[in-house]
Formats: structure tokens, sequence, C-alpha cells
């Protein structure tokens, strides 16, 4: 090939050439305070149970839900999202436990506060799916639909419950039209004023929830396609945005993260409140699986997973993986 002049004038590899250089012009950065650790904590077990379809994940004891908060503190995680795994017999069908000061939740609640006091976010997931009988994200009419507004009076009574237990953030993920303004009106008449919530605006209706379902013991028979949103759909999610936003929601979120980047980058454009996003268990499995078969490097496609998400405008990012990248990030 002839070469004419200083043909080609712009050479954008020459801020490519080396690992320093690279890490100088990197237009996003991943650090620690960005990640957030869903955990499951479990009635009734006296040794964590590993959960089959996510390998390294576990729904823990007491003693092991602290001592999994107190990890997260040191590897500079800020925050924890709660969730709880009911004895099956303390199902029912209004998700009672779910409202319990003592259930499963609230008692993990107290114990990480008590654990890591302010150190970390302690955040708790508010929805009854957990904790139903039938599986389903609140209550249901004779006729086998979720109620909508039956169900807005008990996640008004989930949210109190959680905040008396220490939460410092709810997070709504039922789907249930009004959701972030009946639970904020129910913070504020009950003196918990500085309870922020974490709304899951965006959350699809996704086949890669799948291992969740193990992980939290879930009941569930059938689908939540009337709740959640068709993953055909990108317009609506605005519409959530702008409801919840309306509603008094302090922070949004995008569920699931990595088959809709599109729609966390249109969210994080669209704000002027903190954006996260969540990793889920089938994002998870399906880079530990493909890692155990040999098939990717499964270091390196973790943080090109989370870089992306982080990328699309995610500044928090719910993942599995918060303690172990964030002590990696730590050390580099």
């Amino acid at each position: 090939m002839t070469v004419y002049g200083n043909f080609p004038g712009s050479r954008p590899r020459r801020l490519r050439t080396t690992p320093t250089m690279r890490r100088m012009v990197a237009e996003t950065r991943l650090d620690p305070a960005n990640l957030i650790l869903p955990a499951f904590v479990r009635e009734g077990i006296t040794a964590p149970v590993a959960i089959s379809a996510m390998p390294g994940v576990q729904q823990h004891t007491l003693d092991t839900l602290r001592k999994a908060a107190v990890d997260a503190v040191s590897a500079g995680v800020s925050g924890i999202m709660l969730f709880g795994v009911p004895a099956d017999e303390k199902k029912d069908a209004r998700g009672t436990s779910g409202t319990d000061p003592d259930g499963i939740l609230q008692v993990g609640l107290r114990a990480v506060r008590e654990e890591v006091g302010d150190d970390l976010v302690v955040m708790s997931d508010l929805c009854l799916d957990e904790y139903t009988d039938h599986g389903h994200c609140g209550v249901l009419t004779a006729d086998g639909r979720v109620d909508n507004d039956a169900t807005l009076e008990r996640y008004a009574e989930m949210a109190q419950v959680q905040a008396d237990a220490g939460a410092h953030v709810v997070g709504p993920s039922g789907m249930m039209d009004g959701q972030v303004g009946v639970i904020r009106d129910a913070l504020d008449r009950t003196g918990h004023e500085d309870v922020s919530i974490l709304a899951y605006t965006v959350k699809y209706s996704s086949a890669f929830y799948g291992p969740f379902r193990e992980a939290v013991g879930s009941s569930l028979k059938g689908d939540r396609k009337t709740y959640q949103q068709d993953p055909a759909n990108s317009r609506e999610s605005l519409r959530e945005l702008a409801l919840d936003l309306d509603e008094g929601a302090d922070m949004v979120m995008v569920k699931p993260a990595g088959p809709y980047l599109d729609i966390l980058a249109k969210v994080a454009d669209s704000v002027d409140v903190p954006v996260a996003a969540y990793q889920i268990s089938g994002e998870y499995a399906m880079i530990e699986a493909a890692a155990e078969k040999g098939w990717i490097d499964r270091d390196a496609a973790i943080m090109e997973s989370l870089t992306g998400i982080r990328r699309a405008g995610a500044q928090m990012i719910l993942t599995y993986w918060a303690t172990e990248v964030g002590e990696r990030l730590r050390r580099s």
C-alpha cells in the first residue's frame, strides 16, 4: 500500500498502546462504591445452603449473613439488598410473614444493622412473592388475578415493618400501579421520612429470573406477565419512570440489566435521580456456567459485563459478584 502524506491523519490506536494509557483515557470507571450485594437469608437453617443454579451464592443463616455484610464493607461495597426466605409452612395467601416484625427478613435487617450500622446502606426487598403460598407479588382476587389496590395496602404495612427493622432503603419490586406513592405516604406517616425508596421502575417479565426462583424458594405457578413489563416494549418504561418520580421515588432501577442496556441508557438520560440496574440471577448463571465449561474467561467476562452496565448509565449495580469485584478493584 502506498501511503500519501501523513495518511491516516487520525490514529485512535495511539490511545490504546499500553495498559496505563488505556486506564488514563478510560471514559467509564467502575468503583466498589457503585456496587450493591443482593443477599438471601433463610429461616430455620443452621448452615448456609448453596443455590445450585448460582454457583458461589447461598441462602444465609443469620450468622453468615452478618459475615457477608462485614465482608462487603471491607470490600468497599456501598449497599446490601436483603431477601427473606421463610419456612414453607409460614407462607399463606396474604404473605403475612412478610409483615410480621419477627419475620425472617425483618430479623435479617436487624442483624445486619446491628453488625455494620451505617457502614453499609441496608436495603430491603419490598414484595410479597417470597411469602405467599401462590408465589405472586400480591394478594389474589377470588378468580386468581393479582388485586393491585389490595396489594398496595399490604405494601404499606411492609414498608413500615421493614423501616422499623432498620432498612435505610426499601425496594418495592412488585410492579403494582401506585406502589411508590402508597409506600412514601406510609413511611412518612409512621415517622420514617428519612427512609429512601429505590423504585423498581423498569422490571421486565424475563426468562433470566429462573435461578432466583430457587434462591427464594418460590412457590410461583404460572407467570407474572400481567404486572411485569413486556420485553417487546420500550416507551412504557418512560411512562413508569414518570409515574414513580411523581410519586416520590428517590432512586430508580432497571431490571434485568444486561438484556436491557438500551432501556437503562434511556432512563439514565431522562432523570436527575440516581439510577440503579440489577444484574440478575440468569445473567450471573450464564457467565458462571460458560466459565465452568472453559468457554470464556470468567474474570474478564464479569468485569466487561459490569463495565457495560455502568457505561449505559447505572450509578449503582446490584450484582452477586459485588464483594468479589469490590475486592478486586481495591487491589488494582
